[in-house]
């Protein structure tokens, strides 16, 4: 076998080249993502206080409970809101591989 690439050089080039071409077309092909999407680690805090106002709401459960986060490790940012039904959420982000 090596002797038939040794007597016939050009064809041993050519077919080196067309694997090599084949192999960078491939190579562009591949389905390959530099940073993939990962979801930070979130929790979602529901509270209840039917009857009250969402000012009544912010004031009186959700200024405490974000006082106590804003001390917890590796929390990234956290969000709340109330609505006039008496519903308090509030959803906490945390850095990419916390444990929570």
């Amino acid at each position: 076998m090596t002797r038939f690439f040794i007597t016939r050089p050009i064809f041993a080039s050519v077919l080196s080249i067309i694997i090599v071409l084949s192999g960078l077309a491939a190579a562009f092909k591949l389905p390959i993502a530099q940073y993939p999407q990962i979801a930070p680690p979130t929790v979602t805090i529901t509270a209840s206080y039917p009857g009250a106002s969402a000012d009544t709401l912010s004031k009186t459960v959700a200024a405490p409970i974000e006082e106590q986060l804003s001390g917890v490790d590796n929390l990234l940012y956290f969000n709340s809101s109330a609505d006039s039904s008496g519903t308090l959420v509030i959803t906490a982000t945390f850095e990419v591989g916390t444990n929570v």
